[in-house]
């Protein structure tokens, strides 16, 4: 059973998805975020893979926005080594704000452009 919060979540994420895809050029990033961790992949929605992918899971204990930052960089670090410098950001029904910001922020640093 769904809330009328995670409801809402799920409406604006279909929303953003009817408007952006990923391409094995320019993969789309889609950010998911649980209580305690927090997930990317590098999605290519042409072939339906995952090109790249990075969490939190097995870091040393930080806060979660500081962890946050890190998946971001690790994430465009595992890109730039698999040939991706370009992605389109999903924010995946989440406010771009707090952990969602930072990882993007950590992904920009590590050198991927979106």
């Amino acid at each position: 059973m769904t809330t009328k919060k995670e409801q809402r979540r799920i409406r604006i994420k279909y929303r953003i998805r009817s408007k952006i895809s990923g391409t094995a050029a320019r993969p789309r990033m889609s950010v998911f975020r649980s209580n305690k961790q927090i997930y990317v992949q590098l999605i290519d929605d042409v072939k339906a893979t995952t090109l790249v992918s990075a969490s939190s899971l097995g870091f040393e204990k930080m806060p979660k926005s500081e962890q946050a930052g890190k998946v971001g960089e690790l994430v465009a670090e595992r890109a730039l080594a698999a040939g991706i410098t370009e992605v389109v950001f999903d924010r995946n029904g989440y406010l771009y704000h707090g952990r969602v910001k930072e990882v993007a922020e950590g992904a920009r640093k590590g050198g991927l452009k979106f």
